[in-house]
């Protein structure tokens, strides 16, 4: 079973991805995203070195999806923090003309060889929300973060992820939800995930309203 975690900056993919696996009995799978030389410049100059990101990112994933996911696989559950999809959607929003044909051409050649999780659980997240749980975790190259980017970004999940008509793909509102500090939030999402693969026993929980 292999269950992937998406969602906007900030939403709380890790963190979840970290809770998760003790009630699924997994092997975990985090995106190495620090190790991109070109972050830092990114974010303080996104169209000049959107490309350079893109493609570091891009065969970061790729190597990481290939390697790795297999090998994981093999031991048992697997819960990811991210899936290689999400590398495109980053590079549609940042990327236009020339450069983004070439990432394209790149991409498709690349994502045929890519193992698709047995389902993907999108975090939903308002950008307010998602702002704030930026500000609280303080990393340096996030602090002078663009609402605008955000605001934009989440509208690229919402049409990537919320709207498709996929059994793969779980939605999950998290904008009123702390799975971090609250177990009753934590256990209510354990359960969809369950409910999602049909894993029983569903645990019993007290009635909770995402909205």
């Amino acid at each position: 079973m292999y269950i992937a975690i998406e969602g906007v900056i900030g939403v709380g993919k890790t963190s979840l991805a970290r809770l998760l696996q003790p009630s699924f009995d997994a092997e975990l799978l985090l995106e190495i995203f620090e190790e991109n030389p070109f972050l830092s410049d990114f974010y303080g100059d996104r169209q000049r070195y959107a490309f350079q990101t893109q493609i570091f990112f891009l065969l970061s994933r790729y190597r990481q999806q290939r390697e790795v996911v297999p090998r994981l696989q093999a031991r048992g559950n697997l819960i990811a923090d991210y899936t290689f999809e999400k590398d495109s959607l980053f590079a549609h929003l940042n990327l236009e003309g020339d450069e983004l044909d070439t990432y394209n051409q790149v991409h498709e050649a690349l994502a045929e060889r890519i193992i698709r999780p047995d389902l993907t659980v999108f975090l939903r997240v308002d950008t307010p929300t998602a702002m704030l749980r930026i500000g609280r975790r303080d990393r340096p190259y996030e602090r002078n973060m663009d609402r605008g980017y955000i605001d934009a970004l989440n509208q690229a999940y919402e049409q990537q992820f919320a709207s498709r008509r996929d059994e793969r793909v779980l939605v999950l509102d998290t904008t009123p939800l702390d799975f971090v500090s609250r177990p009753e939030h934590l256990m209510h999402v354990v359960n969809r995930v369950r409910d999602a693969l049909g894993i029983p026993p569903f645990q019993p929980e007290l009635p909770f309203a995402e909205g």
